[in-house]
């Protein structure tokens, strides 16, 4: 049996939904980042079908990319005022250290919690 045979279930007889392998699913259907780019959204529409490949690195053994109806899907809803001034704040608090409450050009490294000169206080002294 060769992996497009095993990948390859139009009815969905076998996964319960409409099956296709890799780069073969029909005109209609898209990703949800193929969406993105159109410009478009789900809009809460349930998974029409999926793509699949076999993956010899995962556990799994194969790869799946859920496909959406782009005559269902919705347009994106536009960014408000509100949302751009959240998403600055949130980034302003992702580039602020909490020690030294200095504000940075680069997002402080989730790893320390802080900036790496509050970090690493005895590295810079001797420098």
């Amino acid at each position: 049996m060769s992996a497009y045979t095993k990948c390859f279930d139009p009815s969905g007889a076998q996964f319960g939904i409409p099956t296709y392998p890799w780069q073969f699913a029909p005109d209609g259907y898209a990703t949800r980042r193929q969406l993105r780019a159109r410009g478009l959204r789900p809009g809460g529409q349930p998974v029409a079908a999926q793509v699949m490949r076999t993956h010899r690195g995962r556990k799994a053994a194969v790869q799946v990319a859920y496909l959406y109806r782009i005559d269902r899907a919705k347009p994106v809803r536009p960014m408000t005022s509100r949302k751009w001034g959240a998403l600055a704040l949130a980034m302003l608090a992702r580039r602020t250290c909490p020690k030294c409450r200095i504000t940075f050009s680069y997002c402080i490294p989730t790893s320390l919690g802080m900036c790496i000169l509050c970090a690493y206080p005895e590295e810079q002294r001797a420098a």
